[in-house]
Formats: C-alpha cells, sequence, structure tokens
C-alpha cells in the first residue's frame, strides 16, 4: 500500500541483546509455534527472513534518483537505511513477516445467497469491473480501494504483531524487537519475497500462487537468530496484464512502477492538482486503484478476510460520488473514524470527488442525471480551498457528450 506514517528510524530494539536470551534447544520448533500464534491471530502465512537486502539497493536508488517517489520525501529521507535493516533498527538479525487478508468477506454474499460455490469465487473481480465501467455512461458511482473498505489496517496490524510478539516473549523471555506495519522505511516487499511468502509481481506489490496479492503485510525485526525460510520462484511468465490495463500507464515497465502517475498516489498521497491529462483516465476511481490487482490472474485464489475488521463500512461497496461530495468536513471526519481514508483529509477528498463527477458528467447522457451532477458540483464551486475550486471548475466544464 502507498500508505505510511512517520516512525523514528532511529530507534532500537526493546527488549534485551540477543546473547542475554535463549530461543530453546530447538529454534525451528520456535518457528512452527511462531507460525501457529500468527494463524490464532488473523495471519495466512508468517515466515522468517534474512535482512541482507543489498541486492535491492541498486533499483532503489536508480527509483529515487528518477524522481519516481513524486511527493513521498519521506520515501528518500532515510537514504539506504530502507534497504539495511539493521541500520534501521541496530541489533536486527532476522524479520519475522506476516500477511494478512483484506478482501472483505461481502464480496462473496451475492453468491452465497445464489448458491455459490468455489467455481464463483473470483466474481468478485467482474463486479469491481463492472462499477468502474459505469462512469462511461454517466453513472455516479464511486470506487474506492478495496483494502480502504474497512478499519484502517495500520491499527489493526500493529495491534496483533505486538500480540505475536508478546507471546514469543512469554515462551522464550525478553529479547529485542520492534514491529512495523507500513509505518518506516522498511522494504517490506523485498523482505516478504525473501521470505516465501511470494514474488515481486511486475505491478510491484507481492504475489503468492496460493493467495494472489489481496492482504497486508507487517514486519518483526528482531535479534534472535531463526532459521530463515527460503525465497519463493516467480511465476509471472509472459504475463502483462497488469501492465496493459493500468489506467495511466503508471507501471512504465516490468517491475517499475511511476509513482507519479499511479491513482493510488495521486489521490492518496499526492497534496496538490492532479495532473489534468490524468484526471480523465482516474474515471470514478476517488481514493486508491486495484486495476492492476483486478486483472492479475493469480487473485483468482485471494483469501478473504477472516477479521471483521475488514468487513465493508460506511456502504463503500456500493458508494454514490454525489452523496459523498456532500458530506461536510464534520461528517467527513465522523463517518471516517478509524478508516485510512480519513488522514486525507476532506480537502483532498473533495477533490477527488469532483474529478469522479466530472468524468460522470461527461458520459451522462440522461439530462436528469447531468443536471444531478452538475447541482452537486455548483454547491462546492465556492469552496474556500483553491484546489477544490480549481477542480470543481474543471469537472463542471466536462460537458455530457
Amino acid at each position: 500500500m502507498i500508505d505510511r506514517a512517520a516512525q523514528a528510524p532511529d530507534a532500537v530494539l526493546s527488549g534485551t541483546p540477543a546473547a542475554q536470551h535463549a530461543t530453546g534447544p530447538d529454534p525451528h520448533a520456535l518457528v512452527a509455534q511462531i507460525r501457529a500464534w500468527g494463524a490464532a491471530l488473523g495471519f495466512d502465512d508468517v515466515r522468517v527472513a534474512d535482512v541482507d537486502l543489498s541486492h535491492a539497493e541498486a533499483g532503489l536508488l536508480a527509483w529515487l534518483a528518477q524522481g519516481c517517489h513524486g511527493d513521498m520525501d519521506y520515501m528518500a529521507n532515510h537514504g539506504l537505511k530502507r534497504a539495511r535493516p539493521a541500520e534501521l533498527v541496530p541489533g536486527t538479525v532476522r524479520a519475522i513477516v506476516a500477511r494478512m487478508p483484506y478482501l472483505p468477506a461481502s464480496t462473496d454474499d451475492e453468491d452465497d445467497r445464489n448458491g455459490g460455490n468455489d467455481g464463483d469465487r473470483d466474481d468478485w473481480r467482474e463486479r469491481e469491473f463492472a462499477r468502474l465501467a459505469q462512469v462511461e455512461a454517466g453513472g455516479t458511482a464511486a470506487t474506492i480501494s478495496l483494502y480502504a473498505r474497512g478499519r484502517d489496517y495500520h491499527k489493526v496490524l500493529r495491534t496483533r504483531l505486538q500480540q505475536l510478539a508478546g507471546r514469543i516473549e512469554a515462551a522464550i523471555g525478553p529479547f529485542g524487537y520492534r514491529v512495523f506495519t507500513d509505518s518506516a522505511p522498511v522494504m517490506e516487499v523485498a523482505l516478504a519475497g525473501q521470505a516465501g511468502l511470494g514474488w515481486r509481481g511486475k505491478h510491484t506489490l507481492l504475489l503468492d500462487r496460493d493467495g494472489g496479492s489481496m492482504f497486508f503485510l507487517g514486519e518483526i525485526l528482531v535479534d534472535l537468530p531463526l532459521p530463515i525460510d527460503p525465497p519463493a520462484s516467480a511465476h509471472c511468465g509472459q504475463c502483462r496484464r497488469c501492465i496493459d490495463i493500468c489506467p495511466t500507464q503508471a507501471i512504465v515497465g516490468p517491475y517499475r512502477l511511476d509513482a507519479r502517475r499511479c491513482i493510488s498516489y495521486l489521490t492518496i498521497e499526492h497534496k496538490g492538482a492532479i495532473p489534468e491529462p490524468l484526471r480523465a483516465p482516474m474515471g470514478n476511481r476517488v481514493y486508491g486503484c486495484d486495476d492492476c490487482q483486478l486483472a492479475c490472474p493469480w487473485n483468482k485464489f485471494a483469501h478473504r478476510a477472516t477479521l471483521p475488521d475488514f468487513a465493508v463500512r460506511n456502504g463503500f461497496d456500493a458508494p454514490d460520488m454525489v452523496a459523498l461530495f456532500g458530506w461536510s468536513e464534520e461528517e467527513f471526519n465522523r463517518r471516517l473514524e478509524g478508516s485510512p481514508i480519513r488522514r486525507i483529509g476532506h480537502e483532498r477528498w473533495l477533490r477527488n470527488l469532483a474529478v469522479g463527477l466530472g468524468n460522470a458528467l461527461r458520459g451522462a447522457g440522461e439530462p436528469a442525471q447531468a443536471e444531478r451532477i452538475r447541482a452537486a458540483l455548483l454547491a462546492r464551486a465556492g469552496h474556500p480551498s483553491e484546489l477544490v475550486r480549481e477542480h470543481v471548475a474543471w469537472a463542471l466544464a466536462q460537458r455530457p457528450q
């Protein structure tokens, strides 16, 4: 996910130095126990990685040098510490890497009511594609990235990783560790690939043959010399569906993402105006984008979330852009308490929705629908924010075809 919070990069591991604790007579048995504890906490896989990421340093430096991180200055602030966990957190010798599925269980509700079976397990992708296509005919359905329809994953994963560390500590005594989940300069995909949780797909996300890519990652950097898991082999082959489907051509080549063109970046991380050439391709994607994952064949094996935290909130499986655009700042903050969306703020929320409504207006063939969209936009035409006003003006200029 392109969604991070700041954390002190120079913090040391909590607990005691590795030399002062024992992991027990059988470290392999301890790893097996860690996996069992992880499963009980909602993780669908837990592995152990070596923390030598020197092979990833050249690629990281080249990506940063090309400016592909856009406004995300934090990506460059810590230099190569991102690829050197032992420098980021002194004392680190291993990373316990865990993944947790987030695909909302509600995506299967319709199939279940209709007597669906395992053969229908990827119909959720067809429904997502259908929602994306509605805007071309003037539909006002909003598309919000699947990961953001429930509770903020940062809190969920961080809490459960902390609980996992607590169980390890109860079993072996104090040890040094630090928990991370998309919250510090850690190369999560590289660590997860090194641990065998999957391979980096051509869209740069982690892929697994048995679980697709619809999952969150989290890590516990530890000073325990645990046995490591072998890395996974890649299985993208000649497939380039993720590259071809990207609405803004943000995947500029296999394994190369230019975040400045990525809709997830534009709607979440980017603070300023959305570049005009990229507004029409955004369609009705008002927070994040899942297109590359929807197109990936491996996501027919995506696992459903088992935790209620990731159940859909606020009707985000079928939201309407006009209704969302009408939320006041107070309503935005109240409704989205505990949601990852809240952190972009009301101003960027309105910016994103204005673009979506402009795209809907362009495709609106029915006069009544076009007038409904125009009325919603006009209500914000005098908004105090210049950013909002500019995007509303652009949207109003998108005449129905």
